[in-house]
């Protein structure tokens, strides 16, 4: 299984990035599909996730400004970001579960700097 990642950069504060999720086997395979994020010096901390039945769970920190969902044409799950803060700073990494095994992808940077 491979998870890519993409749709990071360089936004300024108060600004908006959508991140992409593309897996090479259909999303509905796995229990939950989520976003994760790690910043330097920091242990990865989970950002948002999406199960299959279409339930949604976001860490408090990004709730209100982050709303993750599914393409289903594309077959993608989605991470989109408001209102970001310097403090949203971090490697974000795409992630998939089966009850065995948990899958990464590679990390998309997202910098939130003026």
């Amino acid at each position: 299984v491979q998870l890519q990642a993409s749709g990071g950069g360089l936004v300024q504060p108060g600004g908006s990035l959508k991140l992409s999720c593309a897996a090479s086997r259909n999303i509905f395979s796995f229990n939950d599909m989520g976003w994760y994020r790690q910043a330097p010096g920091k242990q990865r901390e989970l950002v948002a996730v999406l199960n299959s039945g279409g339930g949604a769970n976001y860490a408090d920190s990004m709730k209100g400004r982050v709303t993750i969902s599914r393409n289903i044409a594309k077959n993608t799950v989605n991470l989109q970001m408001n209102s970001l803060k310097p403090e949203d700073t971090a490697v974000y990494y795409c992630n998939a579960k089966t009850p065995s095994f948990d899958y990464w992808g590679q990390g998309t940077q997202v910098t939130v700097s003026s």
